[in-house]
């Protein structure tokens, strides 16, 4: 994906989806609807059809996060990367990320209920958190 289309993403998939105490990782449906709705003015991407959909998941340390990637790898899902946070404040704890990706078609609905499931593997496998998640079309998919 190009930097200018990735940065939309992010933006209309992340930045605008912050969470409060009460939030659902990756969104509430009135945050997705106001996503796919932002989505559809600002791109031509058809997010009818197979997106590439990108999931972060964060820890405290790596161990954890490369264990959730291969049981992710496992259920088909393409590691892109385990890496460390830079710090602004050398002090403060280690962020570690682990990002995964997938093409799959998603409607509202599809996504809550894939967030919602990510959120639970994050729990289950003891991590700090299901992130969220960005997307982006698939004809860019890095091999």
């Amino acid at each position: 994906m190009n930097s200018a289309n990735r940065f939309i993403a992010v933006l209309l998939a992340g930045l605008f989806l912050t969470q409060s105490a009460d939030a659902q990782p990756g969104g509430t449906r009135e945050e997705l609807k106001w996503m796919y709705a932002n989505i559809s003015k600002k791109t031509k991407w058809d997010m009818s059809k197979d997106m590439l959909w990108g999931y972060f998941f964060t820890n405290r340390s790596r161990a954890p996060l490369d264990i959730a990637a291969k049981d992710l790898s496992l259920a088909g899902y393409r590691v892109v990367n385990v890496h460390l946070s830079d710090k602004e404040d050398s002090a403060a704890p280690d962020l570690w990320w682990l990002h995964v990706e997938r093409i799959e078609t998603h409607s509202i609905d599809s996504l809550l209920k894939r967030n919602a499931e990510l959120a639970e593997f994050a729990k289950a496998h003891h991590l700090a958190s299901y992130d969220g998640m960005d997307v982006g079309p698939v004809g860019e998919v890095k091999k």
